[in-house]
């Protein structure tokens, strides 16, 4: 989120036009970081692909991962709000799934502390896919007898078929799911033909502004954590004008309902900017619909400034860069129950 920088020292260089403000810019790694105690494999991600694309663990029978973080898009639902079991609707806008593995915490009030954490939540959720209980999910699993052979060529013969190595399966797949390669990489990179002359003026005015103080680091999401830290800052931070309000970003009390302590009041992870000219609508709650709409509230909600539409135009034109290159996404062929259904 944008705030005003403090330890930051901000030098132009002489020509602003098409040099990029001297600030810590990074492209995005080839690769996700995996945890030593579930590295990558391909077994791992094909099982992890099914099982994210597959809506029978939900209650329903209607809602999978993919319901809300669409692969096939930017990564979300484009919707204000997720719908999931019997249409019900939460309260929060879905974050998008694409770079989360870039993410310091999962979830907008980070309650989750890795992607494996975060995998087994929406499951008993009883907004999003409504089971009572993890292991009444793993039942549906367990009760299609295609899916084990795919749970033993990535977790071995000796049971493997748990909560744990679903999560793991699918916390796989999603660190594969990163987008490098967009202009902005290829300009930090040293291609400096790659981003036009709005562009770079756009980058360097997020700098100038302060908004790399929490939208730093490669994914633009803030510094590298420790694992389960978190990155958050309070939103909005100027509350005495006409957004607030307009828009209700204070009815939600973000972290503190996490952990309950006051401190935390109106906390969030700070969501990376990576591909954001595709996940409209805007804000923990979804609230703003277009992207120039969304710069302008950050820049006086979070920095207290009214942006000039000059302004406003150079930095939609540098978010805009910052949309990367997708993985090509096969849909796979999940495995069936011939003549019955395990949706009751």
């Amino acid at each position: 989120m944008f705030r005003k920088a403090s330890g930051f020292i901000f030098v132009f260089l002489s020509v602003a036009a098409f040099s990029a403000v001297a600030a810590d810019w990074q492209a995005l790694p080839e690769q996700a970081p995996a945890p030593a105690d579930n590295p990558t494999t391909p077994e791992k991600v094909e099982l992890g692909r099914m099982l994210y694309l597959d809506p029978r663990f939900s209650s329903t029978g209607t809602v999978s991962c993919n319901s809300c973080h669409n692969v096939m898009l930017g990564g979300e639902d484009n919707r204000p709000v997720s719908m999931g079991v019997h249409g019900k609707t939460g309260g929060r806008s879905s974050p998008t799934v694409w770079n989360s593995a870039f993410n310091s915490s999962q979830f907008w009030d980070g309650r989750a502390a890795t992607l494996e954490d975060q995998a087994k939540g929406p499951v008993v959720n009883p907004i999003e896919m409504g089971m009572s209980e993890l292991e009444e999910a793993m039942d549906r699993v367990r009760d299609i007898p295609g899916y084990r052979p795919y749970f033993e060529a990535a977790f071995g013969t000796d049971n493997p078929m748990t909560v744990d190595n679903a999560a793991k399966a699918v916390a796989a797949y999603e660190r594969t799911l990163i987008t490098p390669g967009s202009a902005y990489d290829r300009y930090v990179n040293g291609d400096k033909e790659a981003m036009t002359e709005q562009q770079v003026r756009g980058m360097n005015t997020f700098a100038s502004l302060g908004c790399v103080a929490c939208h730093s680091g490669a994914a633009f999401n803030g510094p590298a954590m420790s694992p389960g830290s978190g990155f958050f800052a309070r939103f909005p931070t100027f509350t005495d004008n006409d957004y607030v309000k307009q828009y209700d970003f204070t009815s939600d009390e973000g972290r503190m309902a996490v952990t309950t302590n006051a401190a935390d009041k109106h906390m969030w992870k700070v969501p990376t900017l990576r591909n954001i000219a595709l996940t409209a609508p805007y804000f923990h709650n979804g609230s703003v619909k277009t992207l120039d709409e969304a710069v302008r509230v950050m820049a006086k909600v979070q920095l207290n400034q009214d942006l000039s539409d000059a302004q406003t135009a150079d930095l939609v034109a540098f978010l805009m860069v910052l949309t990367g290159e997708f993985p090509q996404q096969t849909m796979p062929q999940l495995p069936p129950t011939p003549g019955r259904s395990i949706v009751h």
